[in-house]
């Protein structure tokens, strides 16, 4: 079924890398409000329940395969309370602090005899792959073969070659489970004898977002198939909790909110701040139709904005027409600025994200960085109506923030760049801290969780808007680009092809964006991983 092979290593490093030290949050977790199963360590998925191991024994540890200080380790979990089973092992690199888990699980009920358990032993184990290591020995990476109607949840590693005994892990009745794909290609490994290459892979559900219903186990892949097709052998956890009832209840949400919440900075320089988007309607934007030149005025709550449907180019919205007017806008009200939050489950519920929107009712046009040349854009760029978000991740388990992601946000103070970093072409993005500041953990408006039931949220009306913010100014943009390149030096000119496809896209028009709710991130995947 599976190649094996044992095998040496093409280079060794001169210093072998240590363990990675264990992780540990700088300040305890604050107590949460009480109520339903947020942060209570344990979470039912129907059928099972499962907790998250994060104490682990290593197994057996490797150096990379091109010989640099980075390596990996790969562990068994430790202290698994009584009544629950390891699914499958652990492995990260070394070179960050060991903040992992794996999730272990048990029935949470007796079925009918004429009903199969939801865990079950494998029947007995394929060796997938052996491998020296200098530091540790050989190891030996097996995968539990499961009985028919069960699925395998991880890979087991031994430092030993003798095969594991089946009470090592568990695997789950087929029908608890749901897909799941390779993602972040861990480790590479071939040997000097065999064409034949070695891969380990980080694991996810293949449906994510806010309906998906997969739950990582925190174990990973590992195949001798360069292209990981063997994936169907293992698969992940299905939460069948319709209620989903370790999601946050509405007064956990805003202790979540209030305690990591970030700051958002803005640049000392910047002119078009953001607003409160009714301090937008009130001072004076405009909704226009295809069917009519005229624009009409947005009542402050935005109830006469056509709601539902998709974006069909139907309508928009623009700045006042008067001139003195639409400057005001353009350069927003810090002072009414306030995050527009969308809470939503993740992972099966087993995380929550906090996403977080701010609007700013003009994007100015930015700067193009060739190399070490930069230039100021005139109107490259440039579009009424920006929305940007940042998604805070935290762990149901616990109330731990586990990470974060943004668009056009960033966590520390420099310069970013959309398009080429190898090349050092696109849009330059700078960020500083600065007095222009909202403080999210305060000033903030939770404005959908479509989790807690119809009701629980009173969705405004603008966010039921589902067209452009701004209106669509298509220019020639590549003859703009080209009056921007030519002001260049020469030996950059000459030296870079094709310059002008290499620029992000939204460089090419003036295009307002679509609302919240009609970005695919609104229930897709926030890939905070």
């Amino acid at each position: 079924m599976f190649g094996c092979e044992c095998f040496w290593w093409n280079s060794v490093p001169e210093s072998y890398p240590s363990q990675p030290e264990p992780f540990s949050l700088p300040a305890p977790l604050p107590q949460w409000p009480q109520g339903d199963g947020f942060a209570s360590g344990r979470i039912s998925l129907g059928r099972l329940e499962v907790l998250k191991v994060s104490k682990f024994e290593r197994v057996w540890s490797c150096p990379s395969s091109h010989g640099k200080s980075q390596g990996f380790v790969f562990y068994k979990p430790l202290e698994i309370p009584d009544g629950f089973f390891c699914l499958g092992h652990y492995c990260q690199s070394n070179d960050q602090p060991l903040r992992g888990h794996v999730l272990v699980a048990r029935e949470t009920c007796s079925e009918p005899e004429l009903e199969s358990p939801a865990l079950k032993k494998p029947i007995n184990y394929s060796l997938i792959w052996s491998a020296d290591s200098p530091h540790d020995g050989c190891g030996y990476f097996w995968l539990p073969n499961p009985p028919l109607g069960y699925k395998a949840m991880g890979i087991v590693v031994t430092n030993k070659p003798d095969e594991p005994e089946v009470e090592e892990v568990r695997c789950v009745r087929a029908d608890l489970t749901e897909t799941c794909e390779t993602c972040d290609l861990l480790l590479s490994m071939s040997s000097k004898f065999s064409r034949i290459s070695f891969k380990v892979w980080n694991t996810r559900p293949c449906k994510r977002g806010m309906w998906g219903r997969g739950v990582s186990v925190g174990t990973f892949f590992c195949s001798t198939y360069s292209n990981s097709e063997k994936i169907a052998d293992i698969a992940c956890l299905k939460n069948l909790d319709s209620t989903l009832h370790a999601m946050p209840n509405i007064n956990q949400v805003h202790a979540l909110i209030n305690e990591y919440g970030p700051t958002v900075y803005f640049h000392p320089d910047e002119i078009y701040l953001p607003s409160s988007v009714q301090w937008f309607f009130k001072n004076g934007a405009l909704v226009y139709s295809r069917d009519s030149e005229k624009g009409k005025a947005i009542d402050y709550q935005g109830s006469n904005l056509p709601s539902g449907g998709t974006n069909d180019g139907a309508y928009w919205i623009d700045l006042p027409t008067n001139d003195d007017a639409r400057n005001n806008v353009k350069k927003g009200d810090i002072e009414s600025a306030e995050l527009y939050v969308h809470v939503k489950p993740a992972l099966g519920g087993t995380f929550t994200d906090i996403a977080m929107w701010v609007f700013c009712p003009f994007n100015g046009p930015g700067i193009l960085q060739v190399g070490l040349v930069n230039v100021e854009m005139n109107k490259i760029g440039e579009h009424v109506g920006d929305w940007e978000h940042f998604t805070l991740r935290v762990s149901n388990f616990t109330g731990e923030l586990w990470n974060g992601h943004g668009h056009a946000s960033f966590p520390h103070p420099g310069s970013y760049l959309q398009g080429s970093s190898t090349l050092g072409i696109g849009a330059k993005n700078e960020a500083a801290k600065s007095k222009l500041t909202v403080d999210s953990s305060t000033r903030y408006k939770v404005v959908a969780a479509e989790y807690l039931g119809e009701g629980a949220i009173a969705e405004p009306c603008w966010l039921q808007y589902m067209r452009e913010w701004g209106p669509t100014v298509v220019y020639d943009s590549r003859s703009e680009i080209d009056k921007l390149i030519d002001l260049l030096p020469v030996f950059v000119r000459f030296s870079l092809v094709n310059l002008f496809e290499l620029f992000p896209t939204e460089l090419y028009g003036e295009e307002g964006p679509i609302g919240p709710k009609g970005k695919a991130n609104w229930v897709g995947d926030e890939k905070c991983y």
